[in-house]
């Protein structure tokens, strides 16, 4: 039986364009529910494409989703496509848009977790074969008492992952330990976590505990509105960022559940998800604008330095 967030929580009440074009689009329609934020039929997008000059498949979007508690901003990225999703690591802390631009991304999101006094990340990040950020090297992490319980599944807690099967780019979500198959090399990976779909792996990761049926351990709030983001993969393998930005007019009642995220994300065609820092550190960036997902209490957006993020660059080919 697959596992929802819902099951482990006690519910309480209460770069090279050739063309950029603006168009509307119809989203599909997801199931409806009275508590989740998932709407019974998703409002138009706005999309803005970016394509190359391969075919129209070759084709990043980006949308925008205006529901009654949240707006959502999400880009996605085709199957084989000229486009190639990597993490990058700040040597301190920085606002996305500043990471994006300085790697000449198209678009990016936020990353995994961090500790803002002493800026070392929390979730291990892997470039091109090679461990750029590792939580055991973060001690305050690994000397806080209070986490000692939890350290052995905190370490290993899902990741966002990037392979090279042959002549073959493959994506997955999983475990920070698996190993991958025989025939693909590991070349980037970033962490964070839980993993949202197909099951929900909150306790396993050491985000939750329950204990006599009362919450002992809930850093995300997982039931609490907030900015949320998070990192998904298709049937047929196409990319899909989600950053769930508040409202201003309503900034303590506006964002999303973790379950609506991943309900969210099951209408966009989602299989396999994986949630990103959030609150606070919610961001997207998209052609020099950052979109910020956690706002003041007067309305104004928070605009948080960040340690890692997911960026969407072109691939550059070599010239002849």
């Amino acid at each position: 039986m697959r596992k929802t967030l819902i099951d482990f929580v006690l519910i309480e009440i209460g770069v090279g364009i050739v063309a950029l074009n603006l168009v509307a689009c119809r989203s599909p329609t997801p199931s409806s529910s009275a508590q989740s934020e998932a709407p019974t039929a998703i409002p138009e997008g706005i999309v803005s494409r970016i394509a190359t000059s391969s075919p129209a498949a070759q084709t990043i979007e980006y949308k925008v989703y205006t529901l009654a508690r949240s707006v959502v901003h999400t880009v996605s990225i085709p199957p084989q496509s000229q486009f190639l999703v990597t993490p990058a690591v700040s040597g301190t802390v920085e606002p996305l848009g500043e990471l994006a631009q300085r790697y000449g991304a198209i678009a990016a999101i936020n990353g995994g977790y961090f500790d803002p006094e002493n800026q070392k990340s929390i979730s291990p990040v892997t470039l091109q074969r090679n461990a750029i950020a590792k939580p055991e090297e973060n001690e305050r992490l690994m000397s806080n008492l209070n986490l000692l319980p939890y350290l052995d599944k905190i370490l290993n807690r899902s990741e966002f992952r990037r392979y090279q099967c042959g002549k073959v780019v493959q994506y997955d979500i999983t475990r920070r330990q698996t190993v991958p198959r025989a025939d693909c090399q590991l070349q980037d990976s970033l962490g964070a976590g839980p993993q949202l779909l197909p099951d929900a792996t909150l306790v396993e990761e050491g985000f939750l505990e329950i204990r006599n049926q009362k919450v002992i351990r809930d850093p995300l709030g997982i039931n609490q509105l907030n900015a949320r983001s998070a990192i998904g993969l298709t049937r047929n393998n196409t990319i899909i960022g989600v950053m769930v930005a508040q409202k201003p007019k309503s900034p303590t009642s506006s964002g999303m559940t973790l379950q609506e995220l991943a309900d969210f994300m099951k209408t966009l065609g989602v299989e396999k998800a994986i949630n990103l820092d959030g609150g606070s550190s919610s961001s997207l960036y998209y052609q020099g604008k950052t979109v910020y997902g956690k706002v003041n209490e007067s309305g104004q957006p928070i605009q948080r330095s960040i340690k890692s993020a997911l960026l969407i660059q072109l691939i550059k080919k070599p010239r002849n």
